[in-house]
């Protein structure tokens, strides 16, 4: 399997070991790294860190969509990514994602220099899928139960696996109707939105199932409250269950791992290949 991100190395090439996708969030309040990255400074040396570190794929956001979160302008997401990815484009070529759901995002993040849509919402609002379509970039489509603001206020399935495949599917198909061609499609089963500790357990085992529905899988669970739960641990001390997580992930058949700490899964992911553990 294959997907074709302009700019990565050995582009067309099969994505396994997994890719890494550097988690860059340009907000006040985002769950874990919320404020640390607001001076544009600060914020450019991350990324150029994290594409030194070996990671494949750098996913700005600019506005956040933890639980409980609430919108933002188009005007102030631009004004928290553009200029980033400006400054980012003229030092490293390292791919970078955008993290949005806005269509005008979409294209003045594009326009900039970003090469992927990263989407919570699935492009299910006003005008994004036609936008993406627009744009000829690959395109990542996530699983959202609700709303950032109400998603986790007692999520229900009868079958989350079924139900976040046939959403999954059924979304890809939709973009595939408009014009994104298969190759250009990743989906991502959303753990922690609109999903209880047992749902996100049952998703994690069945990375398997999704990972063989035909379009690449990423999976973002680094400092996720599941990892929480199941440790006991603050979100500032959960690198080990990250980096764990990225590891099981890979090997269950995650084509990309969307996470924080890029170093140490960087890492993790060289010995997990070299000893043929995938």
């Amino acid at each position: 399997m294959s997907i074709a991100i302009p700019g990565l190395p050995g582009n067309d090439r099969p994505i396994r070991p997994p890719l890494v996708m550097g988690i860059l969030n340009l907000t006040p309040d985002s769950f874990s790294d919320g404020g640390l990255w607001t001076n544009p400074a600060t914020a450019l040396d991350h990324a150029l860190s994290m594409a030194a570190a070996g990671a494949d794929i750098l996913d700005l956001g600019g506005e956040s969509t933890r639980p409980g979160a609430g919108p933002v302008s188009d005007d102030q997401e631009l004004q928290r990514v553009v200029p980033l990815i400006d400054q980012i484009r003229a030092r490293v070529p390292t791919p970078i994602s955008i993290d949005t759901s806005k269509p005008e995002v979409m294209r003045e993040a594009v326009a900039a220099g970003a090469s992927m849509i990263n989407d919570v919402r699935g492009l299910r609002d006003e005008g994004a899928l036609g936008a993406a379509a627009g744009l000829g970039v690959p395109v990542c489509l996530m699983h959202m139960l609700g709303e950032p603001r109400s998603m986790q206020t007692q999520p229900r399935y009868q079958d989350v696996v079924g139900e976040v495949e046939s959403f999954l599917l059924d979304r890809a198909r939709e973009c595939e109707s408009t014009g994104i061609p298969s190759g250009r499609i990743v989906l991502d089963p959303g753990f922690g939105f609109g999903k209880t500790l047992q749902h996100n357990i049952e998703l994690f085992r069945a990375i398997p199932r999704l990972s063989g529905l035909g379009y690449p899988l990423l999976i973002g669970i680094s400092r996720k409250s599941m990892l929480g739960a199941i440790t006991g641990r603050a979100v500032g001390d959960r690198l080990a269950a990250s980096v764990a997580g990225a590891v099981l992930a890979a090997q269950a058949g995650a084509s990309i791992v969307r996470v924080h700490d890029v170093p140490e899964t960087v890492d993790a992911l060289k010995f997990l290949a070299a000893t043929g553990s995938q």
